[in-house]
């Protein structure tokens, strides 16, 4: 029988999350199982890892399995297992979700936080939790539950005015979403713009949120690249809605954004923390979590609040130049987040509830779902369904990645499809295309129970980053 030695480099393929914990396995085994295979001694210290409560008796290995299920000294951080079988979520819309975006919510359904969860008919695979992924945890909180866009965001203004005004006013509504719209990695809005959040005393609370002030400044009023759009287009409302506005035909401004760098540099930051004091499993690292009684967890949901301030803050910018550029009166807004996460009650039990792209949908509460650059967004509210957690989709969702996009669609083919639809596209690229996407009539079918539709928004002229 063979005899390899182990080393410590070794177990660098088990991933051991300390360096302690990485000495006292070679310790063991290099004095009670010297005469094992080295492919049996990793095996064998693998298992102690991802199922330490059944070693926590074991006569050689009971120290170390101490270490994975949290009995160390927490400057080094805890090792946690997964629970063999993922908590019970509802699935909406199975049929327009692919096997691997599954296959992720069941590891975030399998971390010992995890309380119940629901996967929505836009679902598709994200970093840490799915996209379209909703999750409700015991007093944690996970940065890549909710994302690096913190806050991310719809927002509708509606006015009373005729339809024909896009069409009268198409060359002016055009100039002015080129002088009043900015988007892009990194891009500074030139407009002087100012807004009460700047002045938020949460910006002074961490050395992190002080140093990102001035980025928060240069950024306000701008939106992002991706899927992120500034559109003019008719509102249509029923007869009987939860606006409260007569039935008819009315221009709308439609917003996708969120908190721009702010948003993106505490969502790397406070992931980095929760991945040093939480150690999960091989394919679950990103699921990391902070603990709420923490001073990680505190200084986190502080700023992650901060952070979708900011968001409503760009929104409230744009939609007040764009106004004021073409000199429009508001009459009616709408708008929801669709990554974060809120302290809710469920079955008198207080949760944290992640929804990752996915609308909170309360009873009575209004909320937009977009399809695509081309068709029908819905105007919706919720029905308090509990088995989704509250929560409803957050758009069509990917049917292509960006990637597959752009390999098998063409800009001649887009632009035929815009034409036909009689919509003008400033920026934009085949990776967001119409087709890349699901068909919004479907994933609307499969959340019959979720919400209620209060109206639609047609999109005639759409603004979007340009890569």
């Amino acid at each position: 029988m063979s005899n390899q030695k182990l080393r410590g480099k070794d177990l660098d393929k088990i991933n051991y999350p300390t360096d302690q914990a990485k000495s006292m396995a070679l310790e063991i085994v290099q004095k009670d199982y010297k005469r094992l295979p080295k492919t049996e001694k990793l095996n064998l210290l693998e298992d102690v890892l991802l199922h330490a409560n059944k070693y926590l008796e074991h006569a050689s290995f009971s120290k170390l399995a101490e270490l994975f299920v949290g009995k160390h000294d927490a400057e080094h951080g805890i090792a946690y297992e997964l629970r063999e079988i993922p908590e019970n979520y509802r699935v909406f819309g199975g049929k327009l979700i692919l096997p691997d975006c599954m296959q992720q919510m069941d590891m975030a359904m399998r971390l010992p936080i995890s309380h119940s969860g629901a996967l929505m008919p836009d679902a598709h695979v994200g970093y840490g939790l799915p996209i379209g992924g909703v999750l409700a945890a015991k007093n944690a909180v996970i940065p890549y539950g909710i994302g690096l866009d913190i806050g991310c965001r719809m927002s509708l203004s509606i006015y009373e005015l005729p339809k024909n005004f896009l069409k009268r006013y198409a060359y002016q509504i055009q100039n002015a979403l080129r002088e009043c719209t900015h988007f892009g990695i990194g891009k500074d809005c030139h407009l002087s713009n100012d807004h009460a959040v700047l002045e938020d005393s949460a910006f002074a609370a961490t050395a992190l949120l002080k140093q990102l002030h001035g980025k928060a400044r240069m950024q306000l009023g701008s939106s992002g690249s991706g899927n992120h759009f500034v559109e003019f287009g008719v509102v249509e409302l029923p007869g009987q809605n939860q606006l409260h506005l007569p039935e008819g035909e009315y221009l709308g401004i439609l917003a996708h954004s969120g908190s721009r760098g702010l948003g993106a540099a505490i969502a790397n930051y406070y992931l980095d923390i929760a991945m040093q004091k939480c150690h999960l499993p091989k394919g679950a690292q990103h699921l990391a979590w902070l603990d709420l009684d923490g001073e990680a967890g505190e200084e986190y949901w502080l700023s992650m609040n901060l952070a979708g301030e900011y968001a409503k803050a760009c929104h409230d910018v744009i939609h007040e130049n764009l106004a004021k550029s073409l000199g429009l009166t508001c009459i009616a807004k709408l708008e929801n987040h669709h990554n974060f996460a809120w302290k809710e009650v469920l079955n008198g039990q207080e949760l944290i509830v992640h929804r990752k792209g996915a609308t909170p949908a309360h009873n009575g509460q209004m909320g937009i779902i977009p399809a695509n650059m081309m068709d029908a967004a819905y105007l919706v509210s919720g029905k308090g369904n509990a088995s989704s957690l509250c929560s409803a989709s957050h758009g069509a969702g990917r049917r292509l990645s960006r990637k597959k996009a752009k390999e098998s669609i063409t800009g001649s083919e887009l632009r035929k499809r815009l034409k036909q639809k009689d919509i003008c596209l400033m920026g934009g690229n085949v990776d967001e295309a119409p087709m890349a996407y699901k068909n919004l009539e479907e994933v609307m079918h499969y959340q019959k129970d979720l919400v209620d539709v209060e109206g639609k928004f047609y999109p005639r002229i759409v603004r979007m980053d340009r890569v």
